[in-house]
């Protein structure tokens, strides 16, 4: 398979966007289902679920900050060069004035 990069770029969006997705399900799920548990062992109802509930979420965003600000994709600068730059480093000139013609 022949992909381009832009091809390569849209599937490494989609892989972090399904791993992001994923965590944050099982992060909620097991928080959520964590507070359930307790709740009927210890016998108070609705307030460490509840509790679960608050820390899932505090996971999940923390999660997104993290994707976010803390990790920020590796991507090679794909900014063109001046022309000048180019012209000086393939003909080595230091006067540029002798291009201009």
């Amino acid at each position: 398979m022949n992909d381009s990069p832009r091809e390569r770029q849209d599937w490494r969006a989609i892989g972090a966007a399904s791993g992001l997705g994923c965590s944050i399900v099982a992060s909620l799920l097991l928080c959520i289902g964590g507070g359930i548990l307790l709740d009927r062992w210890l016998g108070t109802s609705p307030v460490l679920t509840l509790v679960g509930v608050v820390v899932g979420l505090v996971v999940s965003g923390y999660l997104l900050y993290k994707l976010a600000v803390m990790d920020p994709p590796r991507r090679p600068s794909i900014r063109p060069r001046p022309e000048r730059q180019r012209a000086e480093e393939a003909e080595g000139l230091d006067d540029y004035e002798s291009l201009d013609e």
